[in-house]
C-alpha cells in the first residue's frame, strides 16, 4: 500500500477544555497525559507520524445516525435553551450532564472519527486513531453512558456507504450496545463485542445469544466474560473467536474501540485486564495489515489510560517503545498524582476462580456453533 504517513492521531488542546464536572469519572483531561507521555517519548515527530487537529462533522454527516430533533436539542443547550423534558433525551445529572460545549465537543469528535475513516479508505494512512472516539452508547435520539454523538456509528456507516466491508472490534468493558443496535440488520458490518457481561454492568445488553436479525443474523457477536476475567482467559477468549470470524467475514477496514476500562484498576468495572494482554491485542489488530481506523473508548483511571494508549499507538506506528517512562513523561504523569515509571503493569493476570473460564468457555462455544460454524465468506 503506497500511503503518505505511517500513522495518524487526532489531538487538539481544544479537545481537553470541557468539563462532565468535578465527581463525573470521564475526565477529558485524560486525552492531553496520551498526547503529552507520546510526546516525551518523541513519538509525536516521529518521520511518518501526523498529528491532525479535528475538525467539527457537518449535520449532514450526524444524520447518517442521529435524529435532527434530537440533533437541536443538543445544539439549543449550547446557547443556553433548555427544553422542559431533558429526560426524554438522555440528559441531566447524573451520566450524561449538561455542560457548556456540549454539542461542540460531540461534533469535534465525531468530525475526527470521520475524518479518520475517509484518510484511511483513501489509503493516505494505514491507520488512524481518533483518541477522544470511542463514544459507542449514544442511540439516535438519545444520549447514554456519557457518549453524546455516536461517532463509531458515524464513522463505519460512511465507511459502509462508500461501499466497504467493516468490521467493528469492541475491547470496552461495557457492550457496544449503540454500534450494535446501529447495524443489528446488516451483513455490510460484522460487529464483535467483548466486554463484562451485562447481568452485572451497564448497559445491560451484549448476550451472547444477541446474533442480529435478518440479512444480519451471524453478524452481530458477542462475548460476555465473567466479573474478575484475567488477562490469560480474555486473551484465549479473543483468539477463539476474533481472528477465525475476520478471516471467514473478510472486512476492507477493520473499526476498533480500544476502551480501557477493562483493566483491573478500573473503579466502575470488574474486569481485571492489565496492559500485557491489551498490547497483545492491539498488535493482532496491526498484523492484520488491514486499512484500521483506531478508537478511544472508556477508561477511568487516568494512570491506566495514559499507559495503555500509548502503548496503542506505538504498536500502530512500528515504534518500539521503552517500558521505562522518560522522565519528562514520569513529571508530567506526576502533576495528576500518577505515580509510575513503566509503560506495563508489573505483571499479567491470571484467576483461580473457575467461574471466569466457564463463563468465557460457555459463550465460546456458543459463537462456534451458532456464528463460526455456518458462516461462510460472501466472497466467492
Amino acid at each position: 500500500m503506497s500511503v503518505d504517513t505511517s500513522a495518524i492521531l487526532f489531538y487538539s488542546d481544544k479537545l481537553t477544555t470541557y468539563d462532565y464536572g468535578p465527581y463525573h469519572p470521564l475526565k477529558v483531561r485524560r486525552i492531553k497525559l496520551v498526547f503529552d507521555l507520546l510526546a516525551s517519548y518523541s513519538v509525536i515527530t516521529h518521520p511518518g507520524i501526523r498529528v491532525i487537529e479535528p475538525r467539527p462533522a457537518n449535520p449532514d454527516d450526524l444524520q447518517m445516525f442521529h435524529d435532527e430533533t434530537y440533533l437541536a436539542v443538543l445544539r439549543g443547550l449550547d446557547a443556553g435553551i433548555y427544553p422542559e423534558n431533558l429526560y426524554r433525551y438522555g440528559l441531566g445529572p447524573g451520566d450524561n450532564p449538561v455542560f457548556p460545549g456540549l454539542y461542540e465537543l460531540g461534533i469535534l469528535v465525531a468530525g475526527a472519527s470521520l475524518e479518520a475513516a475517509r484518510l484511511v479508505a483513501d489509503k493516505k494512512t494505514p491507520v488512524a486513531f481518533s483518541i477522544a472516539g470511542g463514544l459507542h452508547h449514544a442511540l439516535p435520539d438519545r444520549a447514554s453512558g456519557f457518549c453524546y454523538i455516536n461517532d463509531a456509528v458515524l464513522a463505519i456507516e460512511w465507511l459502509r456507504r462508500q461501499g466497504a466491508r467493516v468490521a467493528y472490534i469492541d475491547v470496552d468493558a461495557h457492550h457496544g450496545d449503540g454500534v450494535q443496535m446501529a447495524f443489528y440488520g446488516t451483513d455490510q458490518v460484522l460487529t464483535i463485542s467483548l466486554h463484562e457481561d451485562g447481568h452485572f454492568l451497564f448497559p445491560g445488553t451484549g448476550f451472547v445469544e444477541e446474533i442480529g436479525s435478518g440479512p444480519g443474523r451471524g453478524y452481530s457477536v458477542n462475548v460476555p466474560l465473567y466479573p474478575g476475567t484475567d488477562d490469560e482467559t480474555y486473551l484465549w477468549a479473543f483468539d477463539e473467536v476474533v481472528p477465525p470470524l475476520i478471516a471467514r467475514y473478510q472486512p476492507d477496514v477493520i473499526v476498533t474501540q480500544l476502551g480501557v476500562d477493562s483493566f483491573a484498576s478500573d473503579p466502575l468495572t470488574h474486569l481485571r485486564l492489565t496492559t500485557h494482554c491489551f498490547s497483545q491485542i492491539v498488535e493482532r489488530f496491526r498484523s492484520w495489515n488491514l486499512p484500521w481506523v483506531a478508537l478511544g473508548g472508556g477508561g477511568y483511571d487516568l494512570s491506566n489510560v495514559a499507559r495503555a494508549w500509548t502503548l496503542a499507538f506505538g504498536i500502530m506506528s512500528g515504534i518500539e517503545l521503552s517500558n521505562e517512562i522518560p522522565q519528562l513523561g514520569r513529571e508530567q504523569l506526576r502533576r495528576e498524582g500518577i505515580m509510575v515509571e513503566h509503560l506495563h503493569d508489573p505483571s499479567p493476570t491470571t484467576s483461580t476462580d473457575r467461574r471466569v473460564r466457564e463463563h468465557a468457555e460457555r459463550s465460546v462455544r456458543f459463537i462456534h456453533r451458532e456464528i463460526l460454524a455456518p458462516m461462510s465468506s460472501p466472497r466467492r
